[in-house]
Formats: structure tokens, sequence, C-alpha cells
């Protein structure tokens, strides 16, 4: 080690501590600039973020803002990662998962970097009957089999142990996990199933297969219901208490129990409530399972969000998983699955699994992600929110149990009410634009030529529902292309510039980003009556509406304009009909404009 002379030298030396006190007095004089006439406390909430679940990200967190120790790595109540040495020896597993039978295919992840195989069997995936072809080729020594297959979970499981038998794998050499979760079968299906089967595999399992694993705690159909974070831990955990109940009935002690669970969560691109969220869930299981006394890490697979995938513009969906990546990698993920960019549009192609594939690899290899036992331990934004987050979490929790357990909190409606509501809130936010949907709901390319796949087999459904963040602008744009391939072109608006570039840059673009969300293209050459338009939008800054607006109105409406906008706040101009600005509601906006040119 290099030992630098002391020469003396402070590079802060000549920079006084600041305090908290001056940073806010700062930011009331930026506020007061701004037109908000706001201080003390209030100051700081005019910069903070509201979340989900009723939480708030600050502006600035110092040491005031310590949450309780985490522990260390490896130990409880396991914040930090439930090994010791975290990722850091070989980084996280790489789940690919795959629900169609096609040769050789998961062979060839396997050989590219895969490291296991997720495979979604049964009702929505492949034939149980097709699972020895699936698996063709692939060293089951070596390559961890994670079966998702609902109802069919024991066909499935009895077939993958033939094929451990038949093909020489030692007990003690299979590795995975034999994926039953009779609760997550019910919350995607409605249908109830026995839990004797599961809890018969957990037992033999727990005899003959010290590396195979029986049951999955899969919080993902309450993510893709529209569950916020804290809903999504709530009911993982109770769900987990659920199973820890009736496999202690059925003989398991506690420490087998928690031995044949593994948890799936959602990662979004969000990526420091995804790292608070992995984090809050190990803390959560291990207050659960102390106090049943027997401590233990909790295993957890981690899902790049389907919710947030969009079938529009879907290269963007590569920097989304990126980033869910990178936060279920920090936030000390076991394994990770990368959903494919083009996963909502149907079966992925080869080149799709590559770039999934190969995001891990990146971040691992290149990034060196893995290197450093959670890196975004000791911040205090980071422990803040994961202790906020593990409060809300152990909240919504305390709630199911309070209504009888998961099973009952699902059968009784209530908990499809309550993510409901949370899905509802969001929605809002996602119609306003406040949570913008890059490609669908702000930077759309109408004249992008769609991405066809082969179709995915039908996902389980009648239970709980799956919602994705494009939805409403994915009906709207459905909506334009029916238009489209019926006429021949798209409904349009043209955009009225008013005065020098300097005036209406700012609102053009925002009028065209809005109007191409809904489908309806922009014109903004030419004249109104060569546009093939028939709604007019001005644009300009507010000085050159006040002088300009009601006149140009009433001449777009002597040209035959059926419909005049106006892009910025409402104002009292007589011969304008309707107003578009930041945070209207643009699907309602959208949705009537489309009514009133007859597009169905």
């Amino acid at each position: 080690m290099t030992v630098l002379p002391d020469d003396g030298l402070s590079l802060a030396a000549e920079f006084p501590d600041a305090t908290h006190e001056q940073w806010q007095h700062l930011v009331e004089g930026v506020l007061r600039k701004s037109g908000k006439d706001v201080s003390g406390p209030a100051a700081v909430d005019a910069l903070s973020t509201a979340l989900e679940d009723g939480l708030r990200t600050r502006p600035l967190y110092t040491a005031r803002d310590a949450a309780p120790d985490p522990g260390l790595p490896g130990f409880a109540p396991f914040v930090r990662g439930g090994r010791a040495e975290g990722n850091t020896v070989g980084g996280w597993d790489l789940r690919q998962r795959h629900t169609a039978v096609a040769d050789g295919v998961a062979l060839a992840d396997l050989e590219n970097g895969v490291t296991s195989l997720w495979l979604v069997l049964g009702e929505g995936g492949i034939p149980v009957s097709s699972l020895g072809r699936v698996l063709d080729g692939v060293y089951l020594d070596l390559a961890p089999v994670a079966l998702d297959a609902g109802a069919d979970v024991e066909p499935a499981a009895r077939e993958l142990l033939r094929l451990y038998e038949e093909r020489g794998v030692a007990k003690e050499a299979a590795r995975g996990n034999l994926g039953g979760d009779p609760l997550g079968h019910e919350a995607r299906t409605g249908e109830s199933s026995a839990f004797a089967p599961v809890a018969s595999l957990a037992r033999r399992c727990a005899e003959e297969y010290p590396g195979l694993r029986a049951l999955t705690v899969d919080a993902l159909p309450y993510h893709e219901a529209g569950g916020s974070a804290a809903q999504e831990l709530g009911c993982s955990l109770a769900t987990g208490v659920a199973y820890l109940r009736e496999l202690t009935e059925a003989g398991l002690t506690v420490e087998q129990v928690c031995a044949q669970l593994e948890f799936r969560y959602a990662a979004t691109a969000d990526q420091f409530l995804t790292i608070a969220k992995l984090r809050a869930a190990r803390r959560l299981w291990a207050r659960v399972s102390e106090v049943c006394a027997a401590p233990s890490a909790q295993v957890q697979h981690v899902v790049t969000s389907p919710v947030m995938m969009t079938r529009r513009d879907p290269w963007v969906n590569m920097l989304r998983t990126t980033v869910a990546t990178l936060a279920a990698g920090v936030g000390g993920a076991d394994s990770v699955t990368v959903l494919p960019f083009d996963h909502a549009l149907g079966l992925p192609d080869a080149f799709a699994r590559r770039i999934a594939r190969n995001t891990s690899t990146i971040l691992l290899e290149e990034s060196h992600l893995a290197r450093v036992i959670d890196p975004a331990g000791g911040s205090w934004y980071v422990e803040r929110l994961t202790d906020e987050l593990a409060h809300a979490g152990w909240e919504f929790f305390r709630k199911i149990e309070g209504a009888g357990g998961q099973a009952a909190a699902l059968r009784s409606g209530q908990l499809g009410q309550d993510l409901a509501a949370t899905w509802e809130a969001r929605a809002g936010k996602l119609a306003k634009r406040r949570e913008p949907v890059t490609g669908v709901s702000e930077f759309p390319y109408l004249s992008e030529p769609p991405v066809q796949r082969e179709p995915a087999p039908e996902p389980r459904s009648g239970g709980l529902p799956r919602v994705r963040r494009d939805e409403a602008y994915e009906a709207l744009r459905a909506r334009s292309d029916a238009h489209l391939a019926a006429t021949g072109s798209r409904p349009r608006v043209f955009l009225a510039a008013l005065g020098p570039a300097a005036a209406h840059t700012a609102r053009l673009t925002f009028a065209s980003n809005l109007f191409q969300a809904g489908g309806i293209e922009p014109v903004t050459e030419g004249g109104f009556e060569e546009s093939g338009a028939t709604e007019v939008c001005l644009c300009s800054s507010d000085a050159l509406y006040e002088e300009q607006a009601e006149t140009v109105a009433a001449g777009f409406r002597s040209a035959g304009a059926t419909q005049v906008f106006l892009a910025g706040r409402p104002g009292q101009y007589t011969e304008v009909d309707s107003y578009v600005f930041a945070g209207c509601d643009a699907v309602a906006v959208l949705s009537a404009t489309l009514d009133r040119m007859g597009v169905s």
C-alpha cells in the first residue's frame, strides 16, 4: 500500500461546513423566484416527490435521516444481503424464461451465458409431456431448472424428477425449484387448489433433494394487477406465512419450510424503489422467521416488470430492463430474469433473447456490478426508503392477516379492490402524463413500422387482472391503426404556430407529442385547407394569445375547422373550444378527439 506524504493540504479548508438551515434558506429563495412563496418545512415539501403507499422522497438526506442499523451482509435481518459474500463470487444467477417448445433454444441460452432456466408449463405454457424435449441436451446436474406449472405442479414435478433419474443426475446435484404456489395460481386464475400435493413435494425435497426447492412465493400477480411496492411486499409476506403454517402442520420443521421457499418479485425502472423493496423484503421475512425461532435469509428471484413493458416503440424496453436489472443486482437478488424487449408482443426472437441475457452479462462482466456487496448500503436515502417501505409493507401484511390471511383476502375480493384502487390512482397519473412513458405518451413515433412476433401462449387468467402502463394509450393507437387500414391515412390535427420560434417551439413540441400519443398525426407544414385536418391547435406564448388567439381561431372556423384547441392554460378566448396543457387528462382529450373525428 502506498502512503501519501502529509503535505498539510486540506482541499475543504477554505469552505466552512454548510448547515441544513442555510440550504433550506437557499431553497426558499429559488422557490420564491418561481412564484412559490413558502418557507421552512413547506419549502422542502415543495421539492419532495410523492410515491405510492404514502411515502415521499425528499430533495436532501443527511445523517439526521439515518434508519435503523441494517446489520451486516449474511446476518439477520439480512437487509444487506442473504449471504456474507453477496454476489461477489459468481454474480447473480441469470435465469431465462421460456413459455413455448422450441428445439435447442434453452440449450442455446445456456451456451451463451444463461445459468438457469425458468419454464412455464401447462396452461399458458409448455405441455408437461414436452419437458424432456425442451431440456434435450441440457446437463441437468449443471443447469438449475425452475418450474412454473400452476395447477399442473404435481405432474410437472414428477416429470422433472423422472428426467433427473433417467439421465443419471444424483439427488444431491439437482438444483432449482418445482414451483408449487397454490395461492399464486389462485391469484392468477381464481381457482383454488389442494395444498396436499405441494406439501408432499416439499417433504420429498427436504428429505431427498437438498438443492431443490418445492415452493415459489410469487408476488408478480399482485404487481401485475397494479399493486404498489408495499402491497407486493405485504402479499408475499402473507403468502409465505400461509405456506409456513401449512407445511409445519404437514410435519416439516420451520427450518425445512424456510429452505423450501423462493420469493419472486418485480424490478422496475425506478431503481431506488426496487433496491429498497428487495432489501425491505429480506428484513420482513427475517422478522417472520425470527418470531418462529428460525431466522433465515430470503432467497429472491427478481423479474423485470411486465407492467412497464410497452408494445409501441419496444426498443425503449431495453433501457427499462437495463435499469431494472441494475436495481435487482444492487438490491441483492439471487436470481434475475430479464424479460426480452419484445415480451409484450409475443414470443421473443433470437435477437431479443440475446439482448436479455447479455443485459446481465454486461452489468456483471463489464460494469463489475457484483464486485461490491450491497453498494447502496449506507446511503441515507436508500436506508431511509428501505425502512419506510418495510413499515408500509408490514402494515399491508397486517391488514391481510386481519382479513383472515392471504387466501381469505383473495376470495373475499378485498385484496383485488385494494390493488385496483392503487392502479386507478396510478392510471390517473399516466393519463395526465405525470408519469411519462417514453415512446408511448412522450415522444411517440407514429410512422414506425410495427414489430411483429409469433403469438405467445395465452397466459393464465380468470383471477386478478393484468395491467400495463401503456394500456390506455395503446387502445387509442389501435383505433388510429384501424382508421389507417380502412382509409389509408391517420386522423390529423393542424398545429398553427403563431409568432417567432422562440414564442411557439415549446408548446408546438408539447402539442405534437400529445396528439401523436393518441395516434393523431400533427400537421405543421402548408395551410389548413391542404392538411386534411378538421381540427386546429394554436401554439404560441400567452402574450401572443392575448393579441391573436380569437382572431386566428375565428379565421380557422371560417375555413372549416370544427374544433379549435389552444396549447396552454385555459383563458378567456371566445373562439377557442378547448385547451391542452401540462397536467390535462391527455387520454380523455385524445379519446374525445377521435370520437369527434369518427375514429371508432
